[in-house]
């Protein structure tokens, strides 16, 4: 009985454990819906420059204290923004010793134009963050993986699918460093009382309490307390897995 109880109050700390960050990330996919609603709606596809709309509209996110995004924007389909190809309208928040663009105090806008080892993105159908909202028409976490464009670091890309005239023109997004995301969620993994990780759909870990199971590597894909395996973070393609071993 002792250890029937030690297993449902473990089942019940990581059921608490994933609800809480999936509520964490729903709060990023709520304002990214907000985002999606002002792109949608503005004036300035007409004139060609989306990009003061945007960046007034991610600004605040970037520069807010302790911020959760490290990057935000959107990212324009092909010929949808009149009198440009690929658009991108992003920025990357304050950094701190950056190995591209070292120290900065104010958000910087992405410039694919200077960096000679983006031409991977003109295929955006390439990229899984756009091309499952393109073929979903729903949102979606792409990572962990090292963002070598911008921050050198690992990420995850959260975005969401813009629709201007029934069409897809592209997806609004925010990147999340995983060393601020850890900051976050670590305290409700150590509260489940056993090593812990936070991993995505295919089992490679996000954030994890077991020094043996760094980000990046793949944990057993189905463990996790209970009959039930692994437990789904609401709202999110993330799940936490309890006991898990190399």
């Amino acid at each position: 009985m002792a250890d029937n109880d030690t297993a449902d109050t473990l089942q019940a700390r990581a059921r608490d454990c994933a609800a809480a960050i999936g509520a964490l990330f729903n709060g990023v996919f709520d304002t990214l819906q907000r985002w999606r609603g002002q792109v949608e709606a503005s004036t300035a596809w007409g004139a060609g420059d989306i990009d003061p709309a945007v960046y007034a509209m991610v600004e605040p996110e970037l520069t807010a204290a302790n911020p959760l995004l490290i990057g935000a924007g959107f990212i324009a389909a092909p010929g949808v923004v009149r009198g440009k190809g690929l658009h991108f309208a992003w920025w990357l928040g304050p950094l701190e010793e950056n190995p591209i663009l070292g120290t900065t105090t104010e958000p910087s806008q992405l410039d694919l134009a200077s960096r000679d080892y983006a031409d991977y993105l003109r295929d955006l159908s390439a990229l899984e963050w756009y091309r499952v909202p393109e073929t979903t028409g729903v949102r979606h976490i792409t990572g962990p993986y090292v963002d070598h464009l911008c921050t050198c670091d690992y990420i995850l890309t959260l975005t969401a699918p813009v629709s201007v005239g029934g069409s897809m023109a592209g997806v609004v997004g925010a990147d999340l460093l995983v060393r601020r995301l850890e900051r976050a969620a670590l305290p409700l993994m150590r509260a489940v009382g056993a090593p812990t990780v936070l991993a995505n759909a295919a089992g490679r870990v996000v954030v994890s309490t077991d020094p043996s199971l760094p980000v990046g590597t793949l944990a057993a894909p189905n463990a996790g307390p209970g009959p039930g395996g692994a437990i789904a973070c609401p709202g999110t393609n993330l799940k936490i897995m309890v006991g898990t071993a190399p």
